[in-house]
C-alpha cells in the first residue's frame, strides 16, 4: 500500500501526470510535458523511459523551434476508443486510437424517430463492423463516447423529455449501449460534443474557453470553460436556443414564446421559404442556394446569423469566451452567416467582450460530433489502467 506522501506515492503521482498531459493533446514533445505539468526536465525524461519499456508511450523523433525533439504519444497497442454520433437523421461511428489517430469512420442515415431499440441496433452492428476493419482485436476497445441531440442527466445517463427525440425520452443510452458492446460508455449530448471535437481536432485548438453553436433541428452550444465542458449541475447547461428574444413571437416547443430556436431551427425557418422555393428543401440546400446568390436563401441565412449574434452576445456578457465557433450546416454559408453574427455581436455585447471574441466557422463540418464523442473518452476514461500497466512492469 502506498502511504501519501512517500516517494512511492509521489512517483505515482508524477506517471498520473505525464499520462494524462499526453492523453488529452495526443502527442507532445518532452519539453511541452515539462511545460504542462510543471515538472522538471529530467524527472520527465525518466518517467518516459519508463512508460516506454512499459509500452504505454511510442517517442519519435520530431522538431521544435527549428531544434530536434522527441514527440510523446500514447501507444498503439495501449487500447482503441470508439465513438457514436446519433444525429436527427444519421447514425455516425469513428473508431481510434489513444493517439489521437482515426483508424475508421463511417455514416448511414437513420430515423430516430423510429425507435431507441433499432436505434441501438444500428449502433452495434456498426461498431462491431468498424473496430473488425480497423484491424484490432474487440478486446482492445476501452471506451465508447455517445452523442444524442437531446438532454442528457449526468449523474443517471437517462435522456430527458424532448421533442427532438420523443420515442427516446426516459431511456438510458449509456446503459443500453454498454450492455451491449461490455465497455464503459460515456454520453453527452451533440452540442457539448461539437465543441470537444472542434478543441481537439478543429477551429477551437488551442482555445481554453469557447463556444461551440450548433444549429440543426434544434439550437444548442456546448461551453468551454479553463479547457472543459461546462455542464452546470443537471446536465443542461448550454441550452441558448431558448434564450428569449420576442415574448410575443412563435411559441416554441419548450411552451415559451419568441424562443432564439424558434427564429433558427431547420423546423422553424424553412417554411419562410417554402411558397418559393418548394417544400422540399433542407438547411444545406438554402445554404448552397445562397452561396449561389439566391436572395431569399441569403436573406434568411443573413437573418439567422442576426439572431444568432444576439444570443452569442448574451453569452460574451455572461462568459467572455475567446472564441466562438459555429457548427452544422450554416457554417458552410461562411461569411454571409458569420458576418451578421458578428455585427450583432458588436451591437448588443460589452464592447470590451465583444473585442476579445473570434467568431469562426467549425473545420469538422458533419464530423465534429463523432470526433467529440472519441475526445469524450479521452477526457473521461482516467489514467488508473494505464498507469498501473506501467507499474506493473516497472515492477
Amino acid at each position: 500500500m502506498e502511504t501519501p506522501g512517500s516517494q512511492s506515492s509521489l512517483h505515482r503521482a508524477n506517471l498520473e501526470r505525464v499520462v494524462r498531459a499526453v492523453r488529452m493533446a495526443g502527442s507532445l514533445t518532452q519539453a511541452e510535458i515539462a511545460r504542462s505539468t510543471g515538472l522538471s526536465a529530467a524527472t520527465v525524461s525518466n518517467i518516459v523511459r519508463e512508460l516506454k519499456d512499459a509500452g504505454t508511450v511510442e517517442v519519435t523523433p520530431t522538431s521544435s523551434g527549428g531544434r530536434r525533439a522527441r514527440a510523446v504519444s500514447l501507444s498503439a497497442d495501449a487500447g482503441i476508443v470508439v465513438g457514436v454520433d446519433f444525429g436527427h437523421s444519421h447514425l455516425r461511428v469513428a473508431v481510434g486510437n489513444l493517439a489521437h489517430t482515426v483508424l475508421a469512420e463511417d455514416a448511414e442515415p437513420i430515423d430516430v424517430d423510429a425507435s431507441a431499440g433499432e436505434g441501438f441496433d444500428r449502433a452495434e452492428r456498426l461498431v462491431r463492423r468498424l473496430v473488425a476493419e480497423s484491424g484490432i482485436s474487440p478486446g482492445k476497445v476501452i471506451g465508447i463516447g455517445l452523442g444524442v441531440p437531446g438532454p442528457i442527466d449526468i449523474e443517471t445517463g437517462v435522456l430527458g423529455s424532448t421533442a427532438i427525440l420523443p420515442g427516446w425520452a426516459g431511456t438510458n443510452p449509456r446503459d443500453e449501449l454498454a450492455t451491449r458492446i461490455g465497455v464503459p460508455v460515456y454520453v453527452d449530448n451533440d452540442a457539448n460534443l461539437g465543441a470537444l471535437g472542434e478543441q481537439v481536432w478543429g477551429a477551437g485548438h488551442g482555445a481554453g474557453d469557447l463556444a461551440y453553436i450548433k444549429v440543426a433541428s434544434g439550437v444548442g452550444a456546448g461551453l468551454v470553460i479553463n479547457g472543459r465542458i461546462y455542464r452546470g449541475p443537471g446536465g443542461t447547461a448550454g441550452e441558448i436556443g431558448h434564450i428569449t428574444l420576442d415574448e410575443s413571437g412563435p411559441v416554441c416547443r419548450c411552451g415559451n414564446r419568441g424562443c432564439l430556436e424558434t427564429f433558427t431551427a431547420a423546423r422553424y425557418v424553412l417554411p419562410l421559404l417554402h411558397s418559393s422555393h418548394g417544400t422540399d428543401l433542407t438547411m444545406a440546400r438554402v445554404v448552397r442556394l445562397a452561396g449561389e446568390g439566391d436572395p431569399g436563401c441569403r436573406r434568411v441565412v443573413a437573418d439567422i446569423g442576426r439572431h444568432i449574434g444576439s444570443g452569442v452576445a448574451s453569452l460574451c456578457n455572461l462568459l467572455n469566451p475567446s472564441r466562438v465557433v459555429l457548427g452544422g450546416d450554416l457554417a458552410e454559408a461562411g461569411d454571409l452567416v458569420l458576418d451578421p453574427v458578428r455585427d450583432s455581436v458588436a451591437r448588443y455585447a460589452i464592447p470590451s467582450a465583444a473585442r476579445q471574441l473570434t467568431v469562426a466557422p467549425g473545420e469538422l463540418d458533419s464530423r465534429a460530433e463523432v470526433l467529440g464523442a472519441l475526445a469524450l473518452v479521452l477526457n473521461e476514461m482516467g489514467d488508473t489502467t494505464l498507469v498501473d500497466a506501467a507499474a506493473s512492469a516497472a515492477a
